[in-house]
């Protein structure tokens, strides 16, 4: 029995921080760094779990190249469990992430984040205390009825389940295709614009009502140097950011925000609680490059 699965995304990244803005030479930019993170929404969650002692699994698609060879050998190494790591794909998505001084960031991607031929077998979701998925409405968790099947899988088991919303790629998707299960989710993790476009709301309050008004227990609004706003059984409330001397990189501080909530709701902790956990792990995630510690 595992504490959490965690499927969705997993991508190589190769971070360059501080970019000048002329050329050092004729076409040659100088960096402060140029870096390869693993990264993607399931293997930082997967990773920030295992670093604070939680027993973790990741199901994902790799292809059988050296991006992939990088990612699956960083995960062991932590401790991430990879026995449900499907390598299928033609290639592993590399993501190109552009870091500015003050942290903020602009990603370059290719078509391999369809993850074209890869698809989640619901048996690979059992046996876990909590279910992630750290990508929904992104590949390989776009197909309503492929989301539907994990999510009464992990029920069925009587798992927790969590959702970690993105921005669709290839068409307008919305919460009525999955009407059916939304019920079933214990933690809806958007950001403000995800929250946003899938409520049609402007004001984080009616946001957060659009979503439990579906019968989503709780949902968990992070709203970036804000904080987070939160609606759920024990009430509705609003926490600022925890302060850092300094935002390095804010690449997969969402995930990590989403990490430190998990983990505080394995350990039995209330909604504040677990919300604060997730703004101080988002936290420590920005000081430093890449999605997590390395």
């Amino acid at each position: 029995m595992f504490d959490v699965i965690c499927t969705g995304q997993a991508v190589l990244d190769c971070i360059t921080r501080g970019r000048e803005p002329k050329p050092y030479k004729p076409n040659v930019y100088r960096a402060d760094t140029i870096r390869l993170h693993t990264g993607g929404d399931a293997v930082n969650e997967s990773k920030a779990l295992a670093g604070m002692g939680l027993k973790v699994a990741i199901v994902c698609g790799l292809a059988d190249d050296i991006p992939g060879g990088i990612i699956l050998d960083e995960l062991n190494r932590i401790g991430v469990d990879t026995s449900r790591v499907s390598r299928v794909l033609h290639d592993t998505p590399v993501a190109n992430i552009l870091v500015a001084t003050d942290g903020s960031r602009m990603s370059v991607n290719s078509g391999a984040t369809r993850l074209a031929g890869y698809q989640i077998d619901p048996k690979d979701v059992r046996g876990t205390r909590l279910l992630s998925l750290a990508s929904l409405f992104r590949p390989p968790l776009e197909d309503f009825e492929t989301v539907k099947a994990l999510i009464r899988a992990a029920k069925a088991e009587g798992a927790i389940v969590c959702a970690d919303t993105k921005l669709p790629l290839r068409e307008a998707l919305s919460l009525d295709g999955l009407s059916d299960v939304l019920p079933m989710i214990d933690y809806l993790f958007p950001n403000e614009k995800e929250a946003a476009y899938y409520s049609g709301c402007s004001d984080y309050g009616d946001m957060a009502r659009a979503f439990t008004d579906r019968g989503i227990r709780n949902v968990v609004i992070k709203t970036g140097a804000e904080g987070c706003y939160v609606r759920g059984v024990e009430g509705e409330f609003a926490l600022p950011a925890v302060p850092v001397e300094q935002v390095v990189d804010t690449t997969g501080a969402g995930d990590n925000f989403v990490a430190g909530f998990i983990a505080a709701v394995l350990r039995g902790e209330g909604l504040k609680a677990c919300a604060l956990a997730g703004l101080q792990q988002a936290a420590r995630s920005i000081t430093h490059t890449g999605g997590n510690e390395e």
